[in-house]
């Protein structure tokens, strides 16, 4: 896992695990509950979008980085550890997109 992402995922459970909401917006956003956290991941995953149609490198590079944040925030609020997420992924890795996606098809 990217040392900058470790970081942050520990900074994340620790705003989490103090719940100080008046200095800390991460704190704040994981007080109104998993639910916000997914619908703030939503926003900017949009907004990521949006710059990436527009070809907007630089904005689309700090949408991107505001995305992983959001996502470790969701990750966070239902206390799934992005090791967990790494896991699946390296599962996943040698395998064609096209096999694995037809696997989880037929495990619904």
């Amino acid at each position: 896992m990217s040392d900058i992402l470790s970081r942050l995922e520990a900074t994340i459970h620790a705003r989490r695990d103090a719940g100080d909401a008046a200095s800390s917006h991460t704190a704040r956003l994981l007080a109104r509950g998993p639910e916000k956290c997914a619908e703030k991941f939503g926003e900017e995953s949009i907004e990521a979008i949006i710059e990436a149609v527009k070809g907007d490198r630089e904005k689309l590079t700090t949408e991107a980085a505001d995305v992983l944040y959001h996502l470790l925030v969701m990750l966070a609020s239902r206390r799934v550890p992005l090791a967990d997420v790494l896991t699946v992924l390296e599962g996943r890795e040698g395998r064609s997109g096209l096999e694995e996606k037809a696997a989880r098809q037929h495990k619904a």
